[in-house]
């Protein structure tokens, strides 16, 4: 407010942020805007709605496992998730007096859902530099967010892992992102096929997560309030946690966090898919068979959450649709706090595949699967 935006209002989210999909008991579900028997992605599931149907040309989201990201795949717009600690993060994460909000501390991000990645890097100059509030906050100074977009990437070393070497991805996304991708070698990269290499991490984000949250105040409001919780919560709050696994995924962290360190040092960005699917059907935490896998009902975040485990800047860009019109999201990971060089590959492949004038059709007039 005091740099001149105009707030207005608030958007929907699931209970205390702990779904990727855009479903709570108490408010109608949100949508996806292509299609609105589908979901939108969440946590942030009314901001990636609100840019994507025009209702706001900016909107914050809060990615502690994706949620900037997911929306912004699920609905055809721009994500980006800053290095832990540029935007300083209270009340959220850091009041001690609500269970809900006091969760997720070591792995929560605030950042900008746009239509363009101009308009994400001019939101970024309001929101990044320091807060004593929040311990984590850095120091403003080091990047030039209104300029940050400008210059490309030629030269530059890309990875890309369509799988990351273990997660099952839909045919139709690995096809779309695999493609994608050749915008950045037309523009100059150099892009190499290759795995940061580590074991899938979800067993260790849960426990993270778990970890970061104020277990006795949730089960407080689960003994209270559990008949209308959402189920998965419920199972989530309600396991019998122990210190070891707590400290086992401390320790899967740091491995995530030094295979990563160790596999940027030879690349400047990593590219992947932003999700393993499609949009799929409300009501749903996720789907449990891709590519012909059995997978778990959270493995479509696979490629979001353990960005969140190394605190790394990442961004979604629009990368193309499927045959049915929904989008699909590639994924742009930068160096430890690399941000300036995500916001110049994502200006670069914006400027390269245009997307902001694709639009899902005006609520209303249709069921929201042709664009415009």
């Amino acid at each position: 407010m005091a740099a001149g935006a105009v707030v207005l209002g608030k958007t929907t989210v699931p209970e205390f942020g702990y779904s990727g999909v855009g479903h709570n008991p108490i408010s109608p579900t949100t949508r996806n805007p292509w299609n609105p028997a589908l979901t939108p992605g969440g946590s942030s599931a009314g901001s990636g709605i609100a840019v994507a149907t025009g209702m706001a040309p900016l909107a914050l989201g809060s990615d502690g496992g994706g949620s900037i990201r997911i929306p912004a795949a699920h609905c055809g717009v721009y994500g980006f998730k800053a290095s832990m600690g540029r935007v300083p993060l209270y009340p959220g994460c850091r009041d001690e007096r609500y269970p809900g909000m006091s969760s997720w501390e070591s792995l929560e991000c605030i950042g900008p859902l746009t239509r363009t990645v101009d308009d994400a890097a001019l939101l970024m100059s309001v929101l990044a530099g320091p807060d004593p509030r929040d311990r984590h906050s850095l120091p403003a100074g080091d990047v030039e967010w209104t300029t940050a977009t400008a210059g490309g990437v030629r030269g530059m070393r890309i990875a890309f892992s369509a799988d990351l070497g273990y997660l099952a991805v839909d045919p139709e996304v690995r096809a779309i992102v695999s493609e994608a991708v050749g915008a950045f070698r037309d523009l100059g990269a150099t892009v190499i096929e290759a795995d940061p290499g580590w074991s899938d991490p979800q067993d260790a984000f849960w426990g993270l997560v778990m970890a970061d949250t104020d277990l006795t105040g949730m089960r407080q409001l689960v003994a209270r309030y559990g008949s209308e919780m959402s189920p998965h919560l419920v199972d989530l709050v309600s396991r019998p946690w122990t210190a070891e696994q707590f400290t086992d995924a401390a320790a899967a962290r740091k491995a995530v966090v030094n295979r990563m360190w160790r596999f940027m040092a030879d690349v400047d960005l990593l590219v992947t898919p932003t999700l393993t699917v499609p949009p799929f059907p409300v009501g749903m935490q996720g789907p449990e068979e891709v590519e012909g896998r059995m997978v778990s009902s959270s493995a479509w975040l696979g490629f979001t959450f353990p960005i969140n485990m190394t605190g790394q800047p990442a961004a979604s860009c629009p990368a193309g649709t499927t045959a049915a019109g929904l989008p699909v999201g590639l994924q742009i990971v930068g160096r430890h706090l690399g941000d300036a060089s995500v916001l110049r590959a994502s200006a670069a492949f914006e400027r390269a595949r245009p997307w902001a004038e694709r639009r899902p059709a005006v609520l209303g007039e249709s069921a929201g699967v042709v664009g415009r």
